[in-house]
């Protein structure tokens, strides 16, 4: 078969492992804002570009990843290109902030036509920050073409490709003909670590960027979510308790003992 050429959708979120301290509720403009906590890929996109690498080692082929944003952070898309990926394309543009799950859908789908030619699309199962996992056969419905959810494993055959598909207690074996589209889950593997030497080759590579305008996309399709209302949760009554002792030893003892009255330990 002739090397594959597989695209993969990105999306740049705050890091999920951040503290939820980091994280303010600001109820005047209905959102959720992390302070402090710098961007990551989202886990289950390295998940699917870990997977379409492992394509690229085996069949050959290229990797184009691909990001949506009103507002792209190149330096942590880039790992991308550090780890493998041939070329990162960026589809930014202030329209594209806070698109419903469709919306998105749809301006990847208009990147992925003005790439014209490719094998395989690859996706994350859901995203971690907002976890509706449904813009990935969302895009394979807009295109048209075959969509298989929760992929742990592809393997390529001329002009279709067999699957390993998720289910409750193990897997099943799906085949499909190319062009298709696939969402991969955790099980696929982490995403490999990159060099020194290509973290340095990747931030000199050129990026592309395209614009709502060069995707041919109708605006009347970029949605926006409706959130009608966010809180703050109640906040929690706190007491403080001073242990006093001559020294640290009675301190600690006393401090262990009011610990297994409260039943914390």
């Amino acid at each position: 078969m002739n090397p594959p050429t597989i695209i993969v959708c990105i999306k740049d979120i705050p890091d999920p492992e951040g503290h939820r301290s980091s994280y303010e509720i600001q109820s005047d403009i209905k959102r959720v804002v992390a302070v402090g906590i710098p961007p990551v890929i989202n886990p289950y996109d390295e998940n699917a570009l870990e997977l379409a690498l492992q394509i690229k080692d085996h069949w050959g082929g290229k990797v184009i990843a691909l990001n949506m944003s009103e507002k792209a952070t190149s330096p942590i898309l880039k790992k991308a290109l550090s780890v493998g990926a041939d070329e990162l394309i960026i589809l930014e543009d202030p329209v594209f902030k806070d698109l419903t799950s469709f919306g998105t859908a749809e301006v990847l789908s208009g990147g992925i036509r003005k790439i014209k030619s490719f094998d395989l699309i690859v996706t994350g199962r859901q995203s971690a920050d907002w976890d509706s996992g449904q813009v990935g056969l969302l895009i394979a419905g807009i295109l048209k073409i075959p969509g298989i959810s929760l992929v742990q494993k592809v393997d390529m055959e001329d002009g279709s490709i067999i699957v390993q598909r998720l289910r409750r207690n193990g897997y099943e074996v799906m085949e499909t003909h190319l062009p298709a589209l696939v969402t991969v889950s955790s099980e696929a593997g982490d995403l490999r670590l990159p060099t020194l030497k290509a973290i340095q080759e990747a931030r000199k590579k050129q990026v592309t960027v395209w614009r709502r305008g060069d995707l041919g996309v109708d605006p009347a399709l970029l949605r926006k979510r409706a959130i009608r209302a966010i809180t703050p949760p109640p906040l929690m009554a706190r007491n403080c308790f001073f242990i006093d002792g001559q020294s640290a030893e009675e301190k600690v003892g006393k401090l262990i003992l009011r610990l297994r009255q409260d039943r914390v330990v």
